[in-house]
């Protein structure tokens, strides 16, 4: 385990769920660090060092060396900081990990994201891809209580947005994606997530998160 003196620093925006996978994972861990809020339309000098690509939250700087990209954190915390693993021993599984992980990223969030704030438009495409992809999720989790299998692991945190974000936007949407009868596997994963301890304790308040995407609405 990385020693307790080592300095932790993580930059991120609170409604953010990628700067929320990092919190998950350092709360998870146990790990002490400082937080530092970036206001994104003003970005601090240190996030501009820290991520010069990108210039995007979250980082995590360990000893003064910045990490950027939320699952690559993640995946960089669990190596550092053995306790509590997010990944499975064996190689295979631990592949399977990354590729779910992954796979979130690329072909759930995308929809997801475009059936809550597209137009009307392209709005009946954007919910059959994101029904599509919840379908993809519900066969994944089957009768697991987590997708790491007994905790939360790397799947999980990279799904938090399908966990708690989809939910509130869904509810500010008028729309029904994730619901017990239609995914009550998927749902009931979501609840559990939500639920857990420390997952509880990282995530943003409830009340809080759906005022600051209601007042994006149009």
């Amino acid at each position: 385990m990385a020693a307790k003196e080592e300095q932790v620093k993580f930059l991120g925006k609170w409604p953010s769920p990628f700067s929320n996978r990092v919190e998950l994972a350092l709360k998870l861990k146990g790990i002490k660090y400082d937080y530092s809020e970036e206001d994104l339309s003003n970005k601090s000098q240190e996030l501009l060092t820290s991520n010069p690509v990108h210039k995007k939250v979250p980082v995590l700087i360990h000893n003064g060396r910045p990490i950027s990209e939320s699952l690559v954190i993640v995946e960089y915390i669990d190596e550092t900081w053995k306790s509590n693993p997010f990944l499975p021993p064996n190689p295979y599984h631990r592949a399977s990990a990354r590729f779910w992980s992954k796979l979130v990223d690329e072909k759930c969030l995308p929809p997801l994201w475009d059936a809550f704030w597209c137009d009307e438009k392209g709005r009946e495409k954007a919910v059959e891809e994101a029904m599509e992809a919840l379908k993809i999720l519900e066969n994944e989790i089957g009768d697991k209580r987590f997708f790491g299998g007994d905790d939360v692991g790397l799947v999980d945190i990279s799904a938090n947005f399908v966990g708690y974000w989809v939910d509130i936007l869904q509810e500010i949407a008028g729309l029904q994606l994730l619901t017990s009868e239609k995914f009550p596997k998927l749902y009931k994963w979501s609840q559990e997530f939500s639920t857990h301890p420390i997952v509880k304790q990282a995530l943003p308040p409830r009340d809080k998160l759906f005022a600051f995407f209601k007042s994006r609405t149009g």
